[in-house]
């Protein structure tokens, strides 16, 4: 059996007519650039999450930057965040010249530890930039009221987990800022890159507008320093046909994480809070014999990968902070043995035994 780690073929095919259908639409109007799509896109996902001001742009990464870059981010500032995350949560402070400084994560939930961070706060520190990783939010509520103490912002990175539950509420309306990503492989994906930032306050709003389009304010007329950061209008047309589905595909997805959870062997599996409700953007196992698990898998048809090999503390990008191995005990110790399984809402139940049974078989 030959299993796709992301079936991203078979959603098309079940909403193939509405995805052609929103595309069509950009190609008759001819508006690639900022179209109607684009604005129809926002409102939605305003409705979705409850967020009072919502813009779209290029990708997850880019609404990281325009977050901090909203927030007056720069040189000789420090926002703390998590080591154990993808590269681009951290990728975006430094690009800005602050400086990130890492919190260890939780070891059963792998979201940045809230206890951990006032002990990190210091005068240079601007924002606490937490990140809801595999699919499940983090201690949202803890996190605010720190914030609120020492009057920081907070940006949830919630690039895995839009759609998400917190205590009822949604990802992305939670903090100050949030962003999400919609690369391909996300819950709600589009088909190339794709992102939005989600924001409390309209002033944020409006300058994440201008600094999208070179920090214009009218054509020809720049307030601020911007970038190229638009999102395309045919990939939001694929996002409001992919929305409407969104909610289903998420039951099948906690579904298929049940399943795992319940029949998967000799493995940590992954914990969701009793007040949360997890999108599982991955289902992410922890085991001892990873590399051995991995090769033996792929020889069976079964994907799997690393999310993620190294801390970002200890990637060669970021050897100037001065951290050492030890550091984040838990980043490092999880890192080591982190694994994640195929997953999406179009995994099939054969497949999923098939998964089960080879990997219980082969981890014994």
């Amino acid at each position: 059996m030959k299993i796709e780690f992301v079936n991203l073929s078979r959603q098309y095919q079940a909403y193939h007519q509405y995805i052609d259908l929103q595309i069509q639409k950009t190609l008759t109007q001819s508006s690639f650039i900022m179209g109607e799509q684009v604005k129809a896109l926002e409102k939605e996902l305003q409705v979705y999450t409850k967020s009072p001001y919502v813009v779209a742009c290029s990708s997850g990464t880019d609404a990281l930057l325009l977050s901090l870059m909203t927030l007056g981010v720069q040189k000789g500032d420090e926002v703390i965040t998590t080591p154990f995350s993808f590269f681009a949560s951290s990728e975006v402070i430094a690009f800005l010249g602050a400086r990130p400084v890492f919190v260890d994560i939780d070891e059963k939930t792998y979201n940045i530890d809230p206890l951990l961070i006032e002990e990190k706060i210091t005068p240079r520190t601007k924002a606490i930039l937490p990140v809801s990783l595999f699919g499940q939010v983090c201690d949202m509520d803890e996190i605010n009221a720190l914030a609120l103490s020492y009057g920081l912002s907070v940006i949830e990175d919630a690039s895995q987990s839009f759609g998400a539950l917190y205590k009822q509420r949604k990802s992305c309306s939670l903090s100050e800022l949030a962003t999400t990503s919609f690369f391909p492989s996300k819950p709600l994906g589009c088909y190339g890159d794709g992102g939005a930032v989600f924001c409390q306050k309209e002033e944020h709003a409006q300058k994440i507008s201008s600094l999208i389009k070179h920090g214009q304010t009218k054509r020809y007329e720049h307030r601020y320093i911007g970038l190229n950061a638009r999102l395309d209008t045919i990939q939001a047309g694929v996002l409001l046909a992919k929305l409407p589905f969104l909610d289903d595909e998420l039951k099948r997805r906690q579904e298929i994480a049940q399943y795992y959870s319940q029949n998967l062997k000799n493995c940590v599996v992954p914990m969701v809070s009793q007040d949360r409700e997890s999108v599982f953007a991955q289902y992410s196992i922890r085991v001892q014999n990873r590399d051995q698990l991995i090769s033996k898998l792929q020889e069976l048809g079964i994907p799997t990968a690393v999310h993620y090999p190294i801390p970002l503390h200890l990637q060669e990008a970021f050897s100037y902070l001065g951290y050492r191995l030890g550091d984040f005990p838990v980043s490092e110790r999880v890192s080591k043995e982190i694994l994640s399984l195929p997953m999406s809402a179009f995994l099939l139940q054969e497949e999923q035994e098939y998964i089960i049974d080879h990997f219980n078989f082969l981890n014994s």
